[in-house]
């Protein structure tokens, strides 16, 4: 039976991975904050969850991250942007994957494929951007994608089957985003799971490094 980790396993997308990936035949253990205190901004906490596992795991999903931290909403121009708005951003959206990533790598199998992916968002692309604003919130996702190509190049090194991804779910209606849906069409946690489990599925070696969306395409960084 291959085993996966998700880490973020009780928010909303992380629940519907567990879940997806359970219903497939997958060995899943899931940690979080809420019902493990696994805090991805705490590197000792990170050590002390990540280094009492036994490997391996042959799929490693890293589901945390927030739009809204502390009380500070995305900005919608520069002037309402602050030091500790960006500060927190970074240390939940960027630091405590990059973490996770250092202390998981130990986790994947050497000689036997496997996926690392992270979930990021695609107004995290530069090349993308096109409406400016929610500066914090999408510098921290850019910063995130930048730490995955690098974590790429160094796994391809010493795992050879592996695929380190970046990976957008899309809108997905979860308690994340609910403020901030408007217009925008949103998908069910659940068929969010079902296409990043169907996207990952389908990676090969000479894909890692990349960013691809929910329907496996990719995104420009």
């Amino acid at each position: 039976m291959k085993r996966a980790l998700v880490i973020g396993a009780s928010g909303g997308i992380g629940q519907a991975l567990c879940a997806e990936m359970k219903h497939q035949g997958w060995q899943v253990t899931g940690l979080s904050r809420s019902a493990d205190g696994l805090d991805v901004t705490d590197e000792g906490s990170i050590s002390r969850h990540l280094d009492a596992l036994e490997g391996p795991f042959e799929r490693i999903i890293i589901a945390t991250g927030a739009l809204e931290i502390a009380g500070h909403s995305p900005e919608k121009a520069l002037k309402h942007l602050t030091s500790e708005s960006m500060a927190l951003q970074f240390a939940l959206n960027t630091i405590g994957p990059a973490l996770v990533m250092k202390h998981a790598i130990a986790l994947l199998p050497r000689d036997a494929p496997c996926v690392m992916a992270a979930l990021s968002a695609r107004v995290g692309s530069i090349g993308d951007n096109r409406a400016g604003g929610w500066h914090s919130y999408r510098a921290s996702k850019a910063a995130l994608n930048q730490i995955i190509r690098g974590a790429a190049i160094e796994l391809g090194r010493t795992h050879r089957h592996s695929v380190c991804v970046a990976l957008h779910p899309g809108t997905v209606a979860t308690p994340f985003t609910e403020k901030y849906l408007g217009r925008h069409p949103a998908v069910a946690p659940q068929d969010a799971a079902a296409n990043l489990t169907r996207v990952m599925d389908n990676l090969t070696p000479d894909q890692s490094g990349q960013f691809f969306d929910w329907a496996g395409k990719a995104v420009a960084w």
